[in-house]
């Protein structure tokens, strides 16, 4: 068992008093993760300028954040950005929590979050990656001995990353310090600034990571072409920028930038159902190499996927009523993408998009991030919106006839947008916090939660709660720094 060993910058004394705290972690990658790597990766701070003499050690920067994303095991404790899933579909109505004696388990399901229960967790960490990618940008960008197509591949993924890292952030907590430097002086005392102006600088970021990515994809070297979807590429910024521009609104671009990857059926193409998680599926985008295939094949998985003794500490939640009564009579997502198991006359319903959780299991599946499903019903909103009702249907279609069900019967704007609402909860339920998120975009969440906050025990529902609290530690920290409303600082 060969193992990769990478330290990322610890910061001097007085960047770890910043609320920004860099990123810190010693990471071992299992031979399972050669094929993402294919370079040893050595001891190095991001910060340095010799990490960005060398293609290899340059290149491992960015590897080392995507190994981080990947490597996650521990749910109940750190927070790993994969753990959105978790935790989004907690706060929205995705989940019924087994485990009730834990009490930050039951803070995201009740919606009763606060400065001292959770939803905080992933403040920090998410600036962490966001340090990262500037000093890789930084140095990037200075360095003049890298090999000019892995220093433009590079450049991408940095932009790519930043914006990816930005939009996650924003869409949890809302307004936020826009950090585009390693400079902790400068950053330690940023104030939050309006999430439209942050959108403004993902959009930018994604425009250039579009200009320099590969349309293909790379190997850990950067240079050799490769069948692994495990790395971004030019279509991954094209995605990403169509989802942003649904969120903003533009209806336009976001219709222009699906089309772009939906078209390009070279790459990509709609799975059926039991291939679409498969690693390196026609469907994928953009998806996370394991790194530890001692656990699962994907975090995913092994924590959704009950076994026969039920649901515990181990396996706190299973799906809610309400995301099971919203699928159709014969749709096919119900029967391939949920599973079950019944324990002493109770029969409780999981996720089991991903359905490899033995450890050590033959490697077969990798974590989606982004995925062709999604373009078509980014693009069908996009449409509707525009008042283009047949193509927008037709799009929607696109997504139910692979889920066995007839056209929509939805023939004027409203009721297009509301199947086409509905088709993403039960087409990307439990994909990192899609459902929380639309819910808030489409300003449906007050109606929406106002009904299920109080079936899940959280007595009356309050608008702030669709935004996480900032930990009473970085508000002290940055003087500048404000908690969001509703929450005690």
């Amino acid at each position: 068992m060969q193992q990769y060993i990478l330290l990322m910058f610890n910061g001097n004394r007085e960047g770890r008093r910043s609320f920004l705290l860099p990123l810190l972690f010693m990471l071992a990658m299992q031979t399972s993760c050669k094929k993402l790597v294919n370079v040893r990766p050595p001891v190095f701070a991001t910060t340095s300028a010799s990490v960005y003499n060398s293609d290899a050690t340059a290149a491992a920067v960015l590897t080392g954040v995507y190994a981080k994303l990947s490597s996650t095991s521990n749910y109940a404790g750190a927070r790993g950005f994969t753990t959105i899933s978790l935790f989004a579909g907690l706060s929205a109505d995705e989940f019924t929590l087994f485990d009730l004696t834990n009490s930050n388990y039951r803070a995201y399901y009740t919606n009763n979050l606060s400065i001292n229960s959770g939803g905080y967790e992933y403040w920090s960490p998410i600036y962490s990656y966001i340090f990262t990618c500037n000093s890789a940008i930084e140095g990037i960008s200075n360095s003049s001995s890298l090999t000019p197509a892995v220093k433009q591949q590079l450049f991408g993924e940095a932009k790519f990353l930043r914006a990816f890292f930005y939009f996650y952030l924003i869409n949890m907590y809302g307004d936020a310090p826009l950090v585009l430097s390693s400079d902790f002086k400068v950053n330690a005392s940023l104030p939050r600034i309006p999430k439209a102006q942050i959108f403004q600088q993902i959009i930018a970021d994604l425009k250039d990571a579009q200009n320099l990515l590969t349309s293909g994809y790379v190997d850990g070297t950067l240079l050799i072409k490769t069948g692994e979807r495990t790395r971004p590429n030019k279509w991954s910024a094209t995605a990403l920028l169509a989802r942003v521009y649904l969120y903003v609104g533009d209806w336009t671009n976001a219709e222009t930038l699906a089309s772009l990857v939906i078209n390009n059926s070279a790459l990509y193409s709609l799975a059926t159902l039991n291939n679409v998680f498969l690693m390196n599926s026609n469907e994928a985008i953009w998806q996370l190499q394991p790194v530890n295939t001692n656990i699962t094949n994907t975090q995913d998985a092994r924590q959704f996927i009950i076994p026969a003794t039920g649901p515990g500490s181990g396996w706190p939640v299973y799906l809610s009523n309400n995301l099971l009564n919203s699928f159709e009579a014969g749709d096919l997502r119900r029967t391939n993408w949920v599973d079950s198991i019944s324990i002493t006359g109770t029969t409780y319903y999981y996720p089991y998009k991903y359905k490899v959780n033995i450890p050590r299991a033959q490697l077969k599946e990798y974590l989606m991030i982004l995925r062709l499903g999604e373009q078509y019903l980014i693009r069908a909103e996009a449409r509707a919106q525009q008042g283009n009702i047949a193509a927008g249907a037709a799009d929607l279609d696109s997504i139910r006839t692979r889920a066995g069900l007839t056209y929509t019967t939805a023939a004027t704007k409203q009721d297009l947008l509301s199947a086409i609402l509905h088709e993403r909860q039960v087409e990307l339920f439990t994909e990192l916090g899609q459902r929380w998120f639309d819910l808030k975009r489409t300003q449906a969440i007050d109606a929406v939660m106002s009904l299920v906050t109080p079936q899940k025990g959280g007595g009356t529902w309050n608008s702030y709660q669709q935004l996480y609290p900032i930990y009473a530690a970085d508000l002290q920290k940055d003087i500048n720094l404000t908690q969001n409303p509703g929450y005690q600082k």
